[in-house]
């Protein structure tokens, strides 16, 4: 299995699938069909191919596997590819989101199919590309290559102010970026390669470290995102249709924690030592402030958009902590996150596609007519809130058991986010669930239906199992990250005191 280039052929599978889907003539109702399903079954055969990558992965080695290695730009650059335990769950999270965001598609989109699917499984190649590529400049392009496609997904198939809201998404996206471009020209002309690999045992100058980690912590902030870089992302998920929603947040906002983890810590470990209390003042603000705000929503994917950056916050906290608990806690947040935060707007968009409405004051009493739906709803709000048993628990409870073993007011300020995830939460499912059923335009409202019951059952599946043997994920992670804390550690001791932070590890 070793033997076959498994990593391009599920990164580049589904743009196989889009030039099928570009083939298909006309534009009638069959045709439609025809695209429909070409598109679903492609993303469900990636997906089949991600988890034979998770069952041949070996978790025991924090090596790159399935290494793909041709010549490309000049012998420098390089088409690199391998996995190791922190990037390749997140190619099964990716390839898992894909067929959901194209069933929750099937009614939804009746205009313009074709360049639809076409749009998704461009992103979905560019996607796991991210999280395969082992040369800075593949990476680069696949990480800047994704924004094209959900641009159009926004300013085509999105809401009323879809066109402010694409660009403010690719603008604030691709401003960032641009620096991390330069950082990436300056290792090269430092290192002599863009290879990722020989990058990490490259060891930078501490004054060039603090550039660079400058450089890739304006693109990666933007992207998770980080407070006060946020502000595009409630917009972008406000106007996106539902799929678009589901796809930012479940994996294009991991794609920055997923940078900080294999740019940022291990190549320049003393900036990362020297910056820590600012990542950690940022992600304590973003957990608390982004809190607030969403108890002041009145739009459902406005709350849960800026859920979603207090909860990032979490992760970096929690990456930054550069402990066992605290890192292996990081990755398993976004995991979650990528399917409880996916989950719920998948939960917004069965009323929407009803209602044609994301207003709070809309609903109320649904539970008198949709009880599966409002089981469906509560299971991912208690995942949201964190509540045990569940997946979201096991995230937050690592990143605060590690930030309270360097930090404890850290820890005990970001606590306090547990809290107000609690209230708005459950004040979100008490309006929209309990209450009296008064609304005529509610009373005939239908239960959901045998498609949306097949998108949302495995997500729950999920959520309760990750949350009562979340060792299924930790395991694969826990020797990747073992191996990146030792190398950063080694890499401070080897430095001397002189480099170290003024906050006190």
């Amino acid at each position: 299995m070793t033997d076959w280039p498994i990593l391009s052929i599920v990164t580049f599978l589904p743009l196989v699938g889009a030039v099928l889907i570009l083939l298909i003539p006309g534009d009638d109702a069959i045709a439609r069909r025809n695209m429909r399903y070409a598109a679903l079954w492609t993303t469900s055969a990636t997906f089949l191919v991600s988890l034979l990558i998770w069952a041949e992965f070996d978790p025991a080695t924090w090596a790159f596997q399935f290494e793909e290695k041709r010549d490309w730009l000049g012998g420098a650059i390089q088409y690199h590819m391998g996995v190791d335990g922190i990037s390749v769950l997140f190619i099964v999270l990716t390839a898992f989101l894909m067929p959901a965001c194209i069933l929750a598609s099937w009614e939804a989109i009746q205009t313009r199919v074709k360049e639809y699917m076409v749009a998704f499984l461009v992103l979905e190649t560019l996607m796991i590309g991210v999280f395969c590529a082992l040369d800075l400049v593949v990476f680069y392009l696949f990480f800047e290559g994704g924004l094209i496609p959900m641009f159009l997904i926004i300013g085509v198939w999105g809401g009323g102010r879809r066109v402010y809201a694409s660009f403010k998404f690719f603008l604030y996206t691709l401003v960032g970026s641009v620096l991390m471009l330069l950082a990436i020209m300056a290792m090269y002309w430092d290192a002599g390669t863009t290879d990722i690999p020989t990058l990490l045992a490259h060891p930078f100058a501490r004054d060039m470290q603090t550039w660079l980690w400058l450089a890739f912590f304006a693109s990666f902030a933007v992207k998770l995102p980080m407070w006060p870089v946020h502000t595009w992302l409630p917009d972008a998920h406000v106007e996106a249709p539902t799929a678009g929603s589901v796809i930012l947040a479940g994996v294009l906002l991991k794609m920055g924690g997923y940078g900080f983890l294999r740019f940022s810590l291990p190549m320049f470990p003393l900036a990362s030592d020297t910056f820590t209390p600012l990542v950690f003042a940022l992600s304590v603000v973003a957990i608390i402030y982004t809190s607030l705000v969403a108890l002041a929503q009145d739009d459902m994917k406005k709350l849960i958009a800026y859920s979603s950056v207090a909860h990032m916050g979490f992760v970096t906290m929690g990456l930054f902590t550069l402990t066992t608990q605290g890192v292996e806690g990081g990755i398993f947040q976004m995991l979650s996150h990528g399917i409880v935060s996916a989950a719920l707007f998948l939960c917004v968009g069965v009323v929407y596609d009803r209602m044609h409405t994301r207003e709070i004051a809309a609903y109320g009493g649904l539970v008198n007519r949709m009880p599966i739906y409002a089981f469906t709803f509560m299971a991912f709000t208690l995942a949201n809130v964190g509540l045990p048993g569940t997946s979201g628990f096991v995230g937050e409870f690592l990143t605060l058991l590690g930030a309270f073993q360097i930090n404890t007011w850290v820890a005990f300020l970001a606590t306090t986010g547990v809290v107000l995830s609690a209230a708005y939460a459950l004040w979100l499912y008490r309006r929209v669930i309990f209450g009296t059923l008064d609304r005529e335009n509610l009373k005939s409202i239908a239960d959901m239906n045998p498609r949306e019951v097949a998108i949302l059952a495995p997500m729950v599946a999920l959520t309760v199992l990750f949350g009562i043997y979340p060792a299924a994920l930790i395991d694969m992670t826990s020797v990747s990250v073992d191996h990146l804390i030792t190398q950063y550690q080694a890499a401070l001791d080897a430095a001397g005191p002189a480099s170290l932070a003024a906050l006190e590890r």
